[in-house]
């Protein structure tokens, strides 16, 4: 950890493994509320590992009433019985793995609920995550759109990206259900990892 440093993230949905090794690497993580929302981000989906290769999982927002919305104002939409086809796909994709039945509980509940906000649902998965991991990130929210940056700060905000290679460039490689059959597939959503290795994820982080 770099002493008094400080990262900034968007928001993201079951975000991959890197945003958190980032929430380990600084002192301080601040995530983004008052960015236009964008598509195609992890702000609003995430990549698993299937039997089939790697998926993607996208909630649907409902489309803003302006060209340009704020990403904490973004509301999810109900249409497309998201939330059932999402659990049905972790279920499928991890429910061999040595650790699902273990958190199987603390995640079924985020898809059994509807939540407005997407910003609101990331955020409670997020903080359930970092304490299934036993991390205590210290963490802050921006109070406006910020674009200049002091030396001891880092804009990651549209580093971490689904179509962007990694920032960090090489992962700790971690045992994987579907190893034998893929090869390790690194930076994939932290429930990946969290499925397979437990208690010993942060480990890897």
């Amino acid at each position: 950890m770099q002493p008094g440093s400080i990262v900034y993230l968007s928001t993201a949905y079951l975000a991959p493994v890197e945003y958190y090794m980032q929430m380990q690497a600084f002192s301080k993580t601040v995530i983004e509320k008052h960015c236009n929302y964008i598509k195609q981000t992890y702000r609003n989906r995430c990549v698993i590992a299937s039997a089939n290769g790697l998926q993607t999982l996208s909630i649907p927002v409902e489309k803003p009433e302006t060209l340009k919305c704020l990403t904490k104002d973004i509301r999810i939409a109900e249409h497309g019985n998201w939330r059932h086809l999402h659990w049905n796909a972790i279920k499928s994709a991890y429910n061999s793995t040595p650790f699902f039945e273990y958190y199987e509980e603390e995640f079924i509940r985020f898809y059994e609920k509807r939540y407005d906000f997407l910003f609101d649902f990331n955020e409670l998965l997020r903080e359930t995550i970092v304490d299934l991991l036993d991390i205590k990130p210290e963490v802050g929210y921006s109070s406006e759109y910020k674009t200049d940056f002091l030396s001891n700060e880092t804009d990651y905000r549209e580093s971490i990206h689904p179509k962007k290679n990694p920032v960090i460039t090489s992962f700790k490689p971690y045992y994987q259900v579907f190893e034998s059959k893929f090869g390790f597939q690194p930076d994939l959503s932290i429930i990946d990892l969290l499925f397979n290795m437990g208690t010993e994820s942060v480990l890897f982080l």
